[in-house]
C-alpha cells in the first residue's frame, strides 16, 4: 500500500482503525479509566496493555499462536467469521450532524432564548389579547422574529459551509494493504481494503506503506517507521522481530518490535501479524475517548454568565416598574408596559451582532489560508493567554538537515561530508531521511566531485544488529570502504582515527574525547552519526569482481561525525516573540525527549525554564498539575492524554487555553482546549477535533487570528456595554417616570421603533475599528467589570432624561395626560441621539472623534438614526406612532443637554478607566 502525499495518508486514518492487543474479546466502545486519585485517564484498557506488552516481550511465535494463526496467514473463511466477530476495521468518528439538526442547534443561545421567551408574550399581548378598538399589532413580533430568524440563519450557513470545507479536506481515496491469506493450503498476497484487515491477519510492510493495524513485527529488513503522529518524535524508529526483555505497559509505544495504527513506514521493508482492529487498538482507544459533546468553552462560559446578569437585571426592573404602573394607573397598561421594559433592557441584536462580527473575522480568516469551523472559536482564540503547541512542523520545518559535518576535533569538515555524500549517494536501499539530509546539504558540486571521484565496487546494506551500513568505492587499484552509522557501533570497529590530516592510533583516551563531543552534539537536540573508513589493495579475481562482507568492517579509521537535527521555523522565533508581546504565553508540549525540545525552544526565543517529562507528571493530582502547569513552559516526552490534562489543568487555573497540533497524538488535546487549532494536512481525527484549521502551518498565520479574534471580541462587546448600559439607563428613567408621571413616559411601540434603529445602526459594528492599545492584551468574557459599566455609567443617561422631563413638565408645559404625546416626543428625540452619540463616547476609552474616529459605516449610520430621530415626530408615521411635532425652541435645551451629557459621560469615563483599568 503506496500514498504519495499526507492527504492520502489523512484519508487512510479517516477509514481506519488502529489496532492495540492480541485480545480477540472485543471491548467496550468507551473503555477508558481514570485514576481516581491522581486523574490521569489511561487509552487502553489494563487487559490491552497487558496484552501488548505480552505480544512485545514473548517471541513472535507466541503471538501466532495466540492469534490462532500461521505465517502463511488465515483461511477466506476464518477471516469472514472474525470479521463479523470484530467488525471492520474502523473507528469512531465525530460526523457532521444532518443541516436541519445544525440548523435548531443555531437557536440553542441564550439570548435567542430570551428573545424567543419575549416573542411569545408578544404574541399574546399584542395579537391574542389585543384592544379589540385598537386592533392587531404584529409589529414588535414581526420585528423580534426576524431578529431571531436572521441571526440563526447567518450562524448556521457560515459554520454549515465552513463543515463543508473542511470535510472537502479530507481525501476521498480507497485505502488498502497488502495481506497474506491461505487459500486452498497457498498462501496469496493481495491488496485489501484496510476496512476488511482483521486480528490474526498477516501483513507486508514496505516503504511507503502506512501500518493499517496495531501489530507485531515477525520479519523486518532495515525497516523503519515514522511514529511522529503518536509520538511527535521527528527521527524514524528502527523495528526489529527481537522479543524485549522487559517492557512497561507505560511504554508501549517504545517497543521496537510492534507497530501501531497510523504510522508510516518509511524505510526497508516487514512482515506483521495484526494484534487488534477498530476500538480495540491504540488510535481506535482514542477516536472513542473524544467522541461526543465537547467541554464548555471560554465563550460559552462568558455568554452565559452576560445572559444571567442582564436577566437578573430584568428580573429586578420588570416587577418593579410592573408594580409602580400598575398601582400609579391602570394594570391591563402596566403589564404591557413592563414587557415593553423587558424589550427595552434586551440587547435584541446581540445574537445577531455577535453572529455578523464573528462571521467578518471568519471571512477575514479565510483570506489569509484559515478555515473556521466553529464560529465561537474566533472569540477563543482572541480571549486565548496561553497557547500550547507541539513541536514538529510548527516551531520546526518538520524535516531533518545534516546541521553539522565535522571533524574528530568538532570542526566544520569538507572531507567529513564528502565522505558521507559518497555513502549516502552509492547505497542502492532506499534513501531514508537522514541520506537525503546528506545529498541536500551537499548540493550539487560536492555530488559532482563524489561522481568524478569514485566509482560503486558494493555494498554492506544497513541491518538492526550492526547498526551500520557501508559502501566500497574506487578502482581497479584502490578500494575505499566508507562506513556510516550509530556512534558507537563504528567506533567499536575502529582502531585509529583521522586527527589533523594524519592517522593516528585511537586510544582510550581519545575515545572518552570522542564520547565528549558525540554528548555534546546530543545535548543540543541532535542526532549524532559516525564516520570511517578503511583503504584496502583489491587482490584481481579473474572473472569476477571483488566481494566484500560485513567482516570487513574492522580495523577501520575514524574520519568525522555527522549531526541531524530537524531545524527552527525562520518565522517561529518573530511569531512567538509578537504573540508574546501581545499577552498570549507560548507552552510547547511534545512527545520529543527534552535534549531535542530544548535546544529548538531557545532557538526560536522560549525561556525554557525547568523541562517537565511525562514520567512527572503521571502521579500527580489534578490541583498539584495546574501549579506545575502554570510554572511550566516545556513539556516533553508527553503522551496523548497527558497533553489533554495539562490543557485541562491549564484551563482550570483560569487561562483560555489554544492547542495546535496535528497529529493522532494531539487529537484529545485539541478537543479539550478553548480553541483547538490543526491543519490541513493534520490527520481526520486532528481536524476533527480542532475548531480552526490552517492551510499553511505557520505561528504568523495564527498570530493575525489571534488579533482578529480580539478585534472580534471588542467590537462585540462594545455593543453589549453600550446597548446593556443605556437601555439600563433608560430602564431606570423609565421607574422614576413612572412613579411621578400620570401617564407611561413613552409609547410602548415607540420604544420598539427606537430600539430598531439604534440596532440596526449598530449592524456596522462588525466593520468598526478597535484602538490598538486594545489588540495588546487577551480579552475575556467580565461579568464583573460589566455589572460595574451598566451601574455607573448607564445612569449617567437618567440624569439627562430627567432634566428632559423637567424641561417638557416645566418649560413647555406637558404635564396633563392631554399632552403626554409631546413630553413623550420630547423624551423620544433626546433619547434616541443621545443613546446614538454615547456610541462614539463608549467605542473608546480615549477622547472621541480627536484621538479615536469610529469607522466611515458606523459614522454614517449612527448619523442617519440621529436624523431620523429628529425628523420622525414631523412625519406621518411619527404621527401615526402617537408622537407630535415639536416647537424649534426645544431644539437649543437639546443641544445643551447632548453636549452636557457627551462631557460628563467622558469625565465619568476617564474615572471609570483610572479606578477599574478597563473601558471596552
Amino acid at each position: 500500500m503506496k500514498f504519495p502525499n499526507a492527504a492520502d495518508r489523512s484519508a487512510i486514518i479517516a477509514g481506519a482503525g488502529t489496532v492495540n492487543a492480541p485480545t480477540p474479546p472485543r471491548t467496550p466502545r468507551k473503555n477508558n479509566k481514570k485514576n481516581e486519585t491522581t486523574g490521569q485517564k489511561t487509552l487502553l484498557s489494563e487487559q490491552q496493555q497487558l496484552a501488548l506488552r505480552d505480544a512485545a516481550i514473548l517471541p513472535f511465535d507466541s503471538s501466532l499462536a495466540h492469534q490462532e494463526t500461521t505465517i502463511e496467514g488465515l483461511t477466506p473463511r476464518v477471516a469472514a467469521e472474525r470479521l463479523e466477530q470484530f467488525g471492520r476495521n474502523e473507528v469512531d468518528h465525530d460526523k457532521p450532524a444532518p443541516a436541519i439538526v445544525q440548523f435548531i442547534r443555531t437557536f440553542k443561545n441564550p439570548f435567542i432564548i430570551i428573545l424567543s421567551f419575549l416573542l411569545v408574550i408578544m404574541i399574546f399581548t399584542d395579537i391574542i389579547w389585543a384592544d379589540p378598538e385598537e386592533g392587531v399589532d404584529y409589529t414588535g413580533v414581526i420585528t423580534i422574529a426576524l431578529m431571531v430568524l436572521v441571526s440563526a440563519s447567518l450562524r448556521f450557513w457560515q459554520e454549515f459551509r465552513s463543515g463543508r470545507s473542511a470535510e472537502a479536506l479530507k481525501a476521498m481515496v480507497r485505502t488498502t494493504s497488502a495481506v497474506t491469506r491461505s487459500r486452498n493450503g497457498v498462501s496469496v498476497t493481495r491488496e485489501i481494503p484496510i476496512e476488511g484487515i482483521v486480528p490474526g491477519d498477516i501483513i507486508q510492510l514496505a516503504a511507503g506503506d502506512m501500518i493499517p493495524a496495531d501489530v507485531r513485527i515477525i520479519r523486518s529488513k532495515d525497516l523503519q517507521v515514522n511514529q511522529s503522529m503518536l509520538t511527535g518524535e521527528s527521527l524514524p524508529t528502527e523495528k526489529s522481530p527481537e522479543h524485549l526483555v522487559a517492557l512497561n505497559t507505560k511504554d508501549l509505544l517504545e517497543a521496537t518490535n510492534l507497530g501501531f495504527m497510523g504510522t508510516s513506514v518509511v524505510s526497508g521493508s516487514g512482515t506483521a501479524v495484526v494484534l487488534g482492529t477498530g476500538t480495540n487498538s491504540y488510535f481506535g482507544s482514542m477516536s472513542s475517548s473524544i467522541t461526543g459533546a465537547r467541554p464548555e468553552t471560554s465563550f460559552d462560559v462568558g455568554i452565559r454568565k452576560v445572559s444571567f446578569l442582564l436577566i437578573r437585571f430584568m428580573l429586578v426592573m420588570v416587577p418593579v416598574v410592573f408594580i409602580i404602573n400598575g398601582i400609579t394607573k391602570d394594570w391591563g397598561s402596566a403589564f404591557l408596559f413592563g414587557v415593553t421594559v423587558a424589550v427595552g433592557l434586551t440587547p435584541e441584536m446581540l445574537p445577531l451582532i455577535v453572529t455578523a462580527n464573528l462571521a467578518k473575522g471568519a471571512q477575514y480568516m479565510s483570506r489569509r489560508k484559515v478555515i473556521v469551523k466553529r464560529l465561537n472559536s474566533i472569540q477563543n482564540l482572541g480571549a486565548m493567554d496561553v497557547l500550547c503547541t507541539d513541536k514538529t512542523g510548527t516551531l520546526t520545518e518538520d524535516r531533518i538537515v545534516l546541521e553539522r559535518h565535522l571533524d574528530l576535533k568538532g570542526n566544520t569538515s569538507e572531507e567529513t561530508l564528502l565522505l558521507a555524500t559518497a555513502n549516502a549517494h552509492f547505497q542502492t536501499g532506499l534513501r531514508n531521511l537522514l541520506d537525503r539530509a546528506i545529498i541536500d546539504a551537499a548540493g550539487e558540486d560536492t555530488l559532482d566531485r563524489v561522481l568524478l571521484t569514485y566509482d560503486l565496487v558494493d555494498e554492506m546494506p544497513f541491518d538492526f544488529m550492526r547498526r551500520r551500513m557501508s559502501v566500497v568505492v574506487g578502482d581497479s587499484k584502490q578500494h575505499l570502504i566508507i562506513t556510516k552509522g550509530a556512534a558507537e557501533e563504528v567506533l567499536s570497529v575502529c582502531t585509529t582515527e583521522q586527527y589533523d590530516g594524519a592517522v593516528q592510533t585511537l586510544t582510550s583516551a581519545r575515545k572518552k574525547e570522542i564520547r565528549e563531543l558525540i554528548a555534546e552534539n546530543n545535548s543540543l537536540g541532535m542526532r549524532v552519526l559516525a564516520l570511517a573508513t578503511k583503504s584496502i589493495t583489491p587482490i584481481p579475481q579473474e572473472g569476477s569482481e571483488a566481494d566484500y562482507f560485513t567482516s570487513d568492517e574492522s580495523d577501520m579509521t575514524l574520519v568525522g561525525l555527522l549531526a541531524f537535527l530537524d531545524p527552527p521555523k525562520a518565522s517561529a522565533a518573530e511569531a512567538i516573540k509578537s504573540l508574546q508581546s501581545h499577552g498570549t504565553q507560548v507552552k510547547v508540549i511534545t512527545g520529543d525527549n527534552e535534549l531535542v525540545a530544548e535546544t529548538v525552544c531557545r532557538d526560536v526565543g522560549i525561556d525554557v525554564g525547568n523541562i517537565v517529562l511525562g514520567n512527572q507528571i503521571e502521579d500527580l493530582s489534578d490541583e498539584e498539575l495546574i501549579e506545575l502547569a502554570k510554572n511550566t513552559t516545556v513539556f516533553a516526552k508527553i503522551n496523548p492524554l497527558q497533553k489533554a490534562r495539562i490543557v485541562e489543568s491549564l484551563r482550570a487555573g483560569d487561562h483560555v487555553v489554544g492547542f495546535l497540533g496535528d497529529g493522532i497524538n494531539d487529537a484529545a488535546a485539541l478537543r479539550a482546549a478553548d480553541v483547538g487549532i490543526s491543519v490541513d494536512t493534520a490527520v481526520d481525527i486532528a481536524k476533527e477535533s480542532a475548531d480552526i484549521i490552517l492551510l499553511e502551518k505557520d505561528l504568523t498565520v495564527l498570530e493575525k487570528g489571534v488579533l482578529e479574534g480580539r478585534r472580534t471580541f471588542g467590537n462585540t462587546m462594545k455593543y453589549i456595554k453600550m446597548t446593556a448600559s443605556s437601555n439600563f439607563g433608560n430602564m431606570f428613567s423609565v421607574l422614576v417616570a413612572s412613579a411621578m408621571l400620570p401617564f407611561i413616559p413613552m409609547i410602548p411601540i415607540v420604544v420598539l421603533v427606537q430600539n430598531l434603529a439604534y440596532d440596526l445602526a449598530m449592524l456596522t459594528m462588525p466593520w468598526d475599528r478597535v484602538d490598538d492599545e486594545y489588540l495588546k492584551k487577551p480579552r475575556k468574557w467580565e461579568t464583573k467589570s460589566m455589572a460595574h459599566f451598566m451601574i455607573r455609567i448607564g445612569p449617567i443617561s437618567s440624569i439627562f432624561d430627567i432634566t428632559t422631563f423637567a424641561l417638557m413638565w416645566f418649560i413647555f408645559q406637558a404635564n396633563s395626560p392631554e399632552h403626554a404625546a409631546l413630553f413623550q416626543s420630547g423624551w423620544f428625540i433626546e433619547s434616541i441621539i443621545s443613546q446614538t452619540l454615547i456610541v462614539h463616547m463608549i467605542r473608546t476609552r480615549k477622547i472621541p472623534f480627536i484621538q479615536s474616529r469610529a469607522s466611515l459605516p458606523v459614522m454614517l449610520a449612527t448619523g442617519a438614526v440621529c436624523i431620523f430621530g429628529l425628523i420622525l415626530p414631523f412625519t406621518n408615521w411619527g404621527a401615526s406612532l402617537g408622537l407630535v411635532p415639536l416647537p424649534m425652541s426645544y431644539f437649543p435645551w437639546l443641544v445643551a443637554t447632548l453636549l452636557a451629557y457627551c462631557l460628563l459621560t467622558q469625565y465619568f469615563k476617564v474615572r471609570f478607566v483610572k479606578k477599574f483599568d478597563t473601558w471596552i
